[in-house]
């Protein structure tokens, strides 16, 4: 197990943790692009947005639908901002698939 999100999701390496269910987790990122700056990451690996399967549908709808209720716990009432960065190529550095959350101040441009 070399992939660095698999190890916090199995609580090897330590994350500033704002949400844990079992089957994702919510932790702060260590080098915030805005005032909130979170990844959201399922606990199963998957190595990127596009190897998702039919059968991952359950996850990925469970990790969108709680994704509002995170943001609004970081007092994002205004409005955030979702990216996933996809293979080498759309900036993924870490091939586990994860969900950048971004809000408040600081929030970089982007139209």
């Amino acid at each position: 197990m070399d992939c660095l999100f698999c190890q916090i999701a199995a609580g090897k390496i330590s994350a500033q943790q704002v949400y844990s269910d079992d089957v994702m987790m919510a932790f702060k990122d260590i080098q915030p692009q805005a005032a909130v700056h979170l990844l959201l990451i399922p606990r199963q690996h998957i190595r990127s947005l596009n190897d998702l399967r039919p059968e991952d549908a359950p996850l990925l709808s469970h990790m969108m639908q709680t994704l509002p209720k995170i943001a609004a716990q970081q007092g994002l009432t205004d409005g955030y901002r979702t990216i996933i960065n996809t293979e080498q190529g759309g900036g993924q550095i870490i091939f586990h698939l994860h969900i950048h959350l971004l809000g408040g101040s600081n929030l970089p441009g982007f139209h």
